[in-house]
């Protein structure tokens, strides 16, 4: 497999001469993040991480997409963090995109390069640190693990996409494939964080209208994606944010290939009100 060109965001601010269009929209079914929102000035910072700032990309939101919260985290040399994650509640997938990652879990470190994935389960105990002379940059999705009961919590790992051949779609001749990293079919898993590839032309067929909420970053490439009834030009540095139920298709736009992190939640039923409850027989 060819090494990977993410696009990580590099901050800054524009010039004072530039327009002010641009591409970014929040509608009531989903959100367009442009690469280029990506500055200085929208940076956020977290407790307990050193030399670290951090875009953050969705968070729940009463109404909206409410499962998840996604950040790029931006770690200087000599940054990280002893303790990252407050909530004990939270689990939590890594995905490097730039530079290189000392991530220490249960007291096992691992070294994760460009396209490095981990999965943390819930209360964990993990640190990250960046040892080298680059800034490191990755992706980090948190969801409150939803326990089961009778069903254990997955256990943490730390591989690279390199390493896992992705799996085509069926009748796509392989121009549409997946590269998953857990068994779809495993249940201890709530949320599923994938790469998805399209090649040159590629397409989803048809309007996907499902109950999984998306975050989908851009990672290498350009198409024009449907979502709800518009049709909108993305390319790498982007990020689509969906809404339960939000229409989506795509066309890749080529020259290269068009790929992205995607995230959904998995594998539990839906949850329900609390005035749903009904008295059992008297």
């Amino acid at each position: 497999m060819a090494k990977p060109n993410y696009y990580a965001p590099q901050g800054g601010l524009p010039e004072q001469t530039r327009l002010l269009t641009d591409r970014a929209v929040f509608t009531n079914a989903y959100a367009i993040i442009p690469k280029g929102v990506q500055q200085d000035i929208v940076t956020s910072f977290l407790p307990f991480w050193e030399k670290t700032r951090l875009w953050v990309l969705s968070r729940p939101l009463s109404g909206f997409a409410e499962t998840f919260s996604q950040y790029i985290m931006e770690v200087a040399p000599g940054g990280g963090s002893q303790k990252p994650e407050i909530d004990p509640a939270a689990e939590a997938v890594l995905f490097v995109v730039a530079g290189e990652l000392s991530l220490t879990i249960e007291g096992t470190v691992h070294t994760m390069a460009q396209g490095g994935y981990a999965f943390i389960p819930p209360d964990t105990n993990w640190t990250a640190q960046n040892s080298g002379t680059d800034a490191v940059r990755f992706h980090w999705i948190r969801k409150a693990y939803e326990k089961v009961d009778g069903i254990d919590f997955p256990p943490a790992f730390v591989t690279n996409e390199q390493d896992i051949a992705p799996s085509p779609m069926p009748k796509t001749e392989g121009k549409w494939a997946t590269t998953r990293f857990v068994d779809p079919e495993d249940m201890r898993y709530d949320m599923h964080v994938t790469i998805v590839t399209f090649e040159p032309g590629a397409v989803i067929p048809f309007a996907e209208t499902h109950v999984m909420e998306h975050g989908l970053y851009v990672l290498e490439g350009k198409a024009v994606y449907h979502l709800n009834q518009d049709w909108v030009e993305v390319e790498a540095g982007d990020y689509m944010w969906l809404r339960a139920f939000c229409p989506q298709a795509c066309y890749a736009g080529g020259p290269g290939k068009f790929r992205y992190l995607l995230y959904k939640d998995v594998n539990r039923h839906m949850k329900l009100g609390t005035g749903s409850a009904v008295a059992g027989p008297r």
